[in-house]
């Protein structure tokens, strides 16, 4: 569900900037991310250290609303997603 919601936020926001109709139409190109920019989450090959993830959470002030860290470097509520979204067209997904 977290991940569902993340991939819809960042079509919104590609929506909102404009760039959502450049997006492809089918779902084999999309999973090649034919689209506009990238979305990097922690825990994946582009950022694989979750524990990374706190100076986020600390720029961003997340215990406004409420999301921690555990000592196990997990989100707390456990539904709670980070990423770093970026607009540039030549973004793309790698590994560290």
């Amino acid at each position: 569900m977290a991940e569902a919601m993340a991939e819809y936020v960042h079509k919104r926001i590609r929506s909102e900037l404009g760039f959502a109709s450049e997006d492809a139409r089918e779902i084999d190109k999309l999973i090649k991310q034919n689209y506009h920019g990238a979305r990097y989450s922690f825990g994946y090959p582009a950022c694989p250290n979750l524990a990374d993830q706190r100076n986020l959470l600390e720029l961003l002030g997340a215990d406004r609303i409420g999301i921690t860290m555990s000592e196990g470097d997990q989100l707390h509520p456990e539904q709670s997603t980070s990423a770093i979204v970026v607009h540039h067209p030549q973004a793309r997904y790698f590994t560290v």
